[in-house]
């Protein structure tokens, strides 16, 4: 059964449940729910919840994210989850307790929601943000001071070790380089805990250093032409400090530790801002030798070190954390679906792929395809949100994020965990339509020490089955 056999430790907290799941198959000695609902994009049918895990080779953690069903789940190794909020975030986020005071299970996440339509499940919606404690009551809270009184946070944010966050939010203004109406701009605000804003920067006002062509201005400016009410007219997904590195101390002012990584998902740039000058102090794309030449579909090679070739739609550029392997390197989750201006030329069976890059000769140090599992590279494919992040051991976490899909993966490509997430909710995509999901836009490593402690926890291994005589009840 995929009960949960933790013991009494587990918590059972109002609006903190517990959820034991009763599989329709059981197999290798663990427990999976067969559902007949479409997630891959391969079979409609396949299992959920942990499908594999090797503890000698994989690091062991929690793993947090948000789910379609509108909660936040914390699961161990094998699956189980060992706690629940009933918010979410864009992202769901565990603080560092070394930076909060100590205070371990504290989570940011969105509180409340406008009466915008219910697109991804109200996360461009939000009225306040805020943070909550392992029992659900809410210590932090931002909205009421908020321009306009809501928050409209999305995409990002980070707690600072001055006890300061700062977030990724939408904002209606006027560009006049771009268009005469209104633009849905993006800025990113500094917040203190009294909720005052202290620094603010705005992508509008920045689109001359982001690197378009006179050709990628032009069609820039014509799909702006008539405003734009989007979440943001460059859809920048990611806003992390880049922290302690190697480049920094090696004089490099560009890496300043306060300065922050941004990247865009629909101009496929990744770029770092000057956190005292607001200026952009490096970039690496929006394009690449591979979008100039005469070939229209992108074709990859697979060896490395070589020098990026293309992002895009890239999610999750960061700079590796020092104390982690790859420290100063940068790390992202190329999606390789349509994007820029003018737009990538996508091959037409690239697949996404996972990408480390030194930042500073731009040359790719270690890459992730499905070829490095053994499998073809469409079958690993995210054509918008996901992550990946490093772990202490060498491995990358990987969020498959359109799919629902985590796996750890080894530096040779082994994958040593897998889960597929089993919390689908109803979702608007595409003209009203609702659809049944299970996508993720993150998934967060969590060690053990970040929660109280006696959170329960397994590790009892999981063989990977063999697909080829893989049947559900009743087949042949």
């Amino acid at each position: 059964m995929l009960r949960n056999k933790l013991g009494s430790r587990a918590v059972n907290r109002i609006n903190i449940r517990r959820r034991h799941v009763l599989p329709a198959v059981v197999l290798a000695g663990a427990s999976m729910i067969i559902f007949s609902i479409g997630a891959f994009g391969f079979p409609s049918v396949f299992p959920t919840g942990t499908t594999i895990y090797d503890p000698k080779n994989a690091y062991s953690s929690y793993v947090l994210f948000g789910a379609p069903d509108g909660k936040t789940h914390l699961i161990d190794m094998n699956g189980h989850e060992v706690h629940r909020w009933d918010k979410i975030g864009f992202p769901s986020e565990i603080i560092n307790p070394a930076i909060n005071g100590g205070k371990k299970g504290q989570l940011l996440v969105q509180l409340s929601h406008t009466d915008l339509p219910n697109y991804f499940g109200y996360m461009f919606a939000n009225k306040s943000i805020g943070e909550l404690d392992w029992s659900g009551n809410t210590v932090w809270a931002w909205g009421d001071k908020a321009p306009g009184g809501v928050a409209r946070q999305n995409h990002d944010w980070d707690r600072r070790p001055n006890g300061n966050t700062i977030i990724i939010a939408t904002a209606d203004r006027i560009i006049p380089s771009l268009s005469p109406k209104s633009i849905a701009d993006q800025v990113i605000y500094e917040i203190t805990p009294k909720g005052d804003i202290v620094w603010k920067w705005y992508a509008g006002d920045h689109v001359d250093e982001f690197g378009f062509s006179p050709e990628g201005m032009k069609l820039l400016r014509a799909s702006l032409a008539n405003g734009d009410k989007s979440f943001g007219f460059l859809t920048i997904n990611d806003m992390q400090p880049i922290g302690l590195n190697k480049w920094y101390d090696a004089g490099d002012k560009r890496f300043d530790p306060e300065n922050i990584v941004i990247d865009s998902r629909e101009a496929s740039f990744v770029a770092i801002i000057d956190k005292k000058t607001g200026k952009i102090v490096w970039r690496m794309g929006p394009d690449y030798q591979i979008t100039k030449g005469p070939d229209l579909r992108a074709s990859f090679k697979l060896n490395v070190p070589r020098q990026i070739d293309m992002t895009s739609g890239q999610h999750d550029a960061h700079i590796i954390p020092e104390g982690l392997p790859g420290a100063g390197n940068l790390l992202l989750f190329d999606n390789e679906s349509a994007s820029g201006f003018p737009p990538t030329r996508i091959g037409t069976a690239n697949g996404s792929r996972v990408l480390e890059i030194n930042p500073v000769t731009k040359q790719i140090v270690w890459q992730y395809t499905a070829t490095d599992s053994g499998g073809p590279l469409w079958i690993f494919d995210s054509s918008f949100i996901s992550s990946a992040r490093r772990l202490p051991n060498g491995n990358t976490l990987i969020d498959e994020g359109m799919n629902g899909r985590f796996f750890q993966v080894t530096s040779k490509g082994e994958i040593v965990w897998e889960y597929v997430n089993p919390y689908y909710g109803l979702q608007i995509m595409g003209e009203g339509h609702k659809v049944n999901t299970n996508w993720v836009f993150r998934a967060q490593p969590i060690p053990y020490d970040w929660v109280p402690d006696g959170t329960p926890h397994s590790e009892i291994p999981l063989a990977k089955i063999g697909i080829t005589s893989f049947r559900v009840p009743g087949s042949p």
